[in-house]
């Protein structure tokens, strides 16, 4: 029963979040096939991996890579089709699964500019900023 709660609990705020609450969504909530928000997961460890990444570099951030520093690839680009421009920030659920901590940062820019950053403590920090 308090599982059936809380998933009308959050449909009627995804409703009210994209701002297509009306009284038969409030009183019929339904649930998607698919995920129509992304919902930021608690890790198994209870670490919190999230990061406001900020962009004071004077260019745009077209490209932002955070891989396991464990491992030799990057990972999928987490702007995906989005950009972040100069001055601006973005908070990312930095959690690949595998418990680590340690993260390498590589972002690219518009002028073709390449920044990597090694060995970022995830689990520490809840800021870090993209400079020059």
């Amino acid at each position: 029963m308090n599982k059936a709660l809380n998933l009308i609990a959050g449909a009627a705020l995804l409703a009210a979040a994209f701002g297509t609450t009306s009284a038969a969504t409030a009183s019929e909530p339904r649930i998607a096939a698919q995920p129509v928000a992304t919902i930021v997961v608690q890790s198994r460890d209870g670490q919190n991996r999230r990061v406001r990444v900020h962009n004071q570099t004077g260019w745009t951030m077209t490209h932002f890579y955070a891989s396991d520093s464990r491992i030799d690839d990057w990972q999928e680009d987490m702007l995906g089709s989005g950009v972040l421009s100069n001055g601006a920030s973005v908070t990312m659920n930095i959690d690949d699964g595998n418990g680590g901590c340690l993260y390498d940062f590589k972002a690219r820019f518009t002028n073709g500019q390449e920044l990597t950053r090694m060995r970022i403590n995830v689990c520490q920090i809840a800021d870090y900023y993209y400079t020059r």
